[in-house]
């Protein structure tokens, strides 16, 4: 318990690097997954390259980019662009098929209602499709979101600044007290980046809160049921 007030600065700053290594590739990813997977669907033939590559890029270990990305970046290997760029790309890997899944399970007599109201395809492909994919996308961001702030840490072992640094000088001196805290900031840092997302998904669906009539409809009909 000592640990935490002796270093707060230390884990204040840390912490900071974690989250703008973790958070900024979720904005890149949903950014370029989104219109990618939208072109992937208007393309069925393109659309299997695309996931199949997406599914491959995936498969690459997270400190192997992190290393190989300078050489082509041609920034210093300890540079948090390299962690960000990394999980950018995996980001998008993962959020690929989500988003296309998403977008094809609209029904058409929706995107058909659209366009007999004069709706162009763009205009119909913001204000129709993505919004109602929005409760398939955000539920993959929330697993982009948690998997980053692990993957975040192993940037660490290459000397990039993040909470995983707790866990290679902890073990380094043998001070499992430090550890500790790195994992209790780790989750913590989890939960409450998950409980943003969540309230960002009701904030974005607010067709999807039930209203003050069907509630009350609701009531009625237990009422009846009970009743019969």
């Amino acid at each position: 318990m000592d640990y935490v007030p002796a270093n707060i600065d230390q884990l204040r700053e840390l912490t900071g690097n974690h989250l703008v290594q973790a958070i900024l590739p979720i904005i890149f990813g949903v950014l370029l997954a989104v219109p990618l997977a939208q072109l992937a669907r208007q393309n069925r033939s393109l659309a299997g390259i695309m996931l199949t590559g997406s599914s491959i890029l995936y498969t690459i270990p997270s400190l192997a980019m992190f290393v190989f990305l300078p050489l082509i970046l041609g920034t210093s290997i300890l540079s948090m662009v390299n962690v960000v760029v990394a999980l950018t790309i995996y980001a998008i890997a993962l959020l690929m098929r989500s988003t296309v899944d998403a977008l094809n399970s609209i029904d058409d007599g929706v995107r058909q209602a659209a366009v007999a109201m004069g709706y162009r395809p763009l205009r119909r492909f913001l204000t129709v499709d993505l919004p109602l994919s929005v409760p398939v996308l955000i539920a993959g961001v929330r697993v982009i979101s948690v998997t980053n702030i692990a993957t975040v840490s192993v940037g660490a072992l290459i000397g990039v600044p993040s909470l995983g640094r707790l866990f290679t000088d902890g073990l380094t001196r043998n001070y499992p007290e430090q550890i500790a805290v790195g994992i209790i900031f780790t989750l913590l840092l989890a939960l409450v980046l998950d409980l943003l997302l969540v309230l960002l998904e009701r904030l974005l669906t607010p067709w999807t809160r039930p209203t003050k009539a069907s509630e009350a409809d609701d009531v009625a009909l237990d009422a009846r049921t009970v009743a019969a």
